[in-house]
């Protein structure tokens, strides 16, 4: 076994522990920082692949900015965890199923993808001057363009309706209104009153004075 083989292997261990630690731990925090070291040791797997855009940026996104709002909001929010676990049990076979669904689809995958590698040439080496990178913006932004921009109008229909849902008018919700902020008078906001100085007190008499008959 070579060197790569075995840390291919030692990471996919990994990463298959921390994904289950993400939804068997029972604390939220324990659950996020688990999902932390899942897509680092992706990112890693992706290193191993020499697809170092794809693993540098599955670090910078989703370990550097993701995942560090995930902690805040959970270690912000009140989280009744008592109240979380109710329905795990009643949810448990349809999550194996869906569970099994999706391990035999990726098995059936792998192995159709390994029968039709095996009478193939091995591939040639890379050119000294060759780029993931710009061979990945290349496919995007020509062979895969349509795909890219339909994916952009979802995720910007996603976020117009989060923000939708999320915008609602209540009664005991404090907002700032710019067109009355604009329009606002001086005299609407201050007011000033004319008050008169107080006159500074007698000073006190020496205690001499005070006990002379």
């Amino acid at each position: 076994m070579s060197f790569q083989l075995a840390v291919f292997y030692a990471f996919a261990l990994i990463l298959v522990f921390a994904a289950l630690r993400v939804i068997t731990a029972r604390n939220p925090v324990h659950a996020s920082l688990f999902l932390v070291l899942a897509f680092v040791t992706a990112a890693g797997l992706w290193m191993l692949l020499e697809a170092e855009f794809l693993a540098i940026t599955l670090v910078l996104v989703y370990v550097g900015a993701v995942m560090v709002l995930f902690l805040f909001v959970v270690m912000m929010l009140d989280i009744n965890i008592d109240r979380i676990r109710e329905g795990y049990w009643e949810y448990l076979v349809p999550a194996l199923v869906v569970a099994g669904t999706m391990l035999a689809e990726m098995t059936l995958l792998l192995v159709g993808r390994s029968l039709r590698l095996e009478g193939m040439p091995a591939p040639a080496a890379k050119a000294e001057t060759y780029s993931n990178t710009k061979e990945l913006g290349r496919l995007i932004y020509t062979q895969y363009v349509y795909a890219f921009e339909i994916a952009s109008v979802i995720l910007l229909v996603a976020i117009v309706a989060a923000i939708a849902l999320t915008m609602r008018r209540r009664k005991d919700s404090k907002y700032q209104d710019p067109a009355r902020q604009v329009v606002v008078r001086r005299a609407d906001r201050v007011r000033i009153v004319a008050m008169k100085s107080d006159k500074p007190a007698a000073p006190a008499a020496p205690a001499s004075e005070q006990a002379a008959p």
